[in-house]
């Protein structure tokens, strides 16, 4: 489960749709590009292959629960 959760919008113009996010996971700290799309690129720290299914869909509905609520 991730932790810690974080997001803010990528552009100082707020209607430009795109997100920073970083959350913790197993102790370690992840960032990456929430994009209108819905593509997750990630910046730092890329998770373990059999992580990135989980986590990407956890990330997904956090962004669904704060952004588009």
């Amino acid at each position: 489960m991730l932790m810690h959760f974080q997001f803010k919008p990528l552009f100082e113009n707020k209607n430009i749709p795109g997100w920073n996010f970083s959350f913790y996971y197993k102790k370690q700290r992840f960032t990456g590009i929430y994009h209108q799309t819905g593509k997750i690129e990630f910046t730092t720290n890329t998770p373990e292959q059999k992580d990135i299914d989980a986590l990407t869909s956890q990330i997904h509905e956090l962004m669904l629960y704060h952004v588009y609520e």
